[in-house]
């Protein structure tokens, strides 16, 4: 009988090692991001309260890994950030190295020492607006580059300033002549009035993430002649993808070529960023060949079905097949997203005006259109 209950013990005592995830130090790795926007949260969850964000090319220092996570220190404390977008820094041993942005000290403060002043995409005059600042403003500084500031902004997303704006300049590069609202000239002057922000009316400064519905080994809808639905949907997102960048916004793709993702993979992808706007695209089948027309879901009311509002109404004006309306639906990628998400599907490939509709550059265009114009409407109204 003791021998029965010490065996028992040993198996539980197995299984537990067996089915508990491993976590283990990485010996102080140092590792690069590959995406931009990459939330850092408190805790191995994409439910953790996040408390900064990452872009292309920061590196940080991993000291264990969990449940597809790594643990980092940033501003201080302990942090998490997904592990499948971070990769080995080439030749690097610590993030004291190179532009090192996590770390376990406090960050450095700078101060803008101007008035409306530019909040840039990147390090030079040449990179888009995103925002203006104004004399005494404050904010935690992530690098600096050829006298420009890497900060991180309210909303918790980085922009750039012109370090001869601040307190903080390294007279690396030489700042403008004219750099007050008084100057003629704004080639080299990063001052202005906020009347003049060229992100009015358009998406800069959006981090959209648009979602081709199925791929790889999952076809999604069959249609007339054997099409599959991940086929067409493919050229319809590479024009949605061009007319949001041309309105200045970012957009990530959760797939760019035809590979399977799962729903719970293209979620992640969404709550890892500092997303805006989570868009997935389809088009429909039924059994019957009558159905057609295209429609906009969305899963919880509110913003959600104020977006759904939009984007139908903006396809209804830019295209011509028929407008089935918004409608609620439980689908995963819209009832796990944190974010703001909505499910397009623009059109039957069941039906054959849609099908032959959906197939030409003048529909995925309009289609694009009429997305954009959504967007649009509802960030800007």
């Amino acid at each position: 009988m003791k021998m029965r209950s010490f065996t028992a013990g040993i198996s539980l005592m197995l299984l537990f090692f067996i089915f508990i995830p491993a976590v283990h130090a990485d010996s102080g790795k140092t590792y690069e991001v590959g995406a931009n926007n990459l939330n850092v949260r408190t805790a191995p969850s994409h439910s953790a309260q996040v408390i900064g964000q990452l872009n292309d090319g920061d590196r940080v220092v991993v000291f264990q890994k969990a449940f597809g996570w790594v643990q980092t220190y940033y501003g201080g404390q302990e942090a998490w950030v997904a592990s499948q977008f971070l990769y080995p820094a080439n030749g690097q041993s610590n993030a004291n190295s190179g532009s090192a942005t996590v770390s376990n000290s406090t960050p450095e403060k700078i101060t803008v020492t101007a008035t409306e002043v530019r909040i840039r995409t990147g390090p030079g005059t040449n990179h888009d607006i995103i925002g203006y600042t104004s004399n005494g403003d404050t904010y935690n500084l992530v690098k600096s580059t050829n006298n420009w500031n890497k900060v991180v902004l309210g909303d918790g997303s980085s922009g750039w300033i012109a370090g001869w704006l601040t307190d903080h300049s390294n007279g690396n590069s030489p700042a403008p002549k004219n750099d007050t609202n008084n100057s003629n000239s704004t080639s080299n002057n990063d001052t202005e009035p906020k009347s003049s922000n060229p992100a009015n009316g358009s998406l800069e400064g959006y981090n959209i993430v648009l979602d081709p519905g199925h791929g790889g080994k999952d076809p999604g809808a069959i249609g007339i002649g054997g099409v599959f639905e991940k086929n067409v949907i493919m050229n319809t997102v590479d024009n949605v993808a061009r007319e949001l960048r041309a309105a200045g916004a970012t957009v990530i793709l959760t797939r760019d070529n035809d590979y399977f993702l799962s729903l719970e993979e293209r979620v992640d992808l969404s709550n890892a960023y500092n997303t805006h706007a989570f868009i997935s695209l389809h088009y429909n089948a039924y059994p019957i060949l009558g159905i057609n027309g295209f429609s906009t879901h969305f899963y919880a009311g509110g913003k959600n079905r104020q977006l759904a509002t939009d984007i139908q109404s903006g396809l209804r004006q830019n295209t011509s097949l028929y407008s089935r309306g918004i409608m609620q639906s439980d689908y995963h990628v819209l009832r796990e997203n944190s974010d703001l998400a909505v499910l397009v599907e623009l059109g039957f490939i069941t039906n054959p005006n849609d099908l032959a509709t959906a197939r030409t550059n003048a529909y995925q265009n309009n289609a694009a259109d009429g997305i954009v114009q959504g967007l649009l409407n509802y960030f800007n109204e």
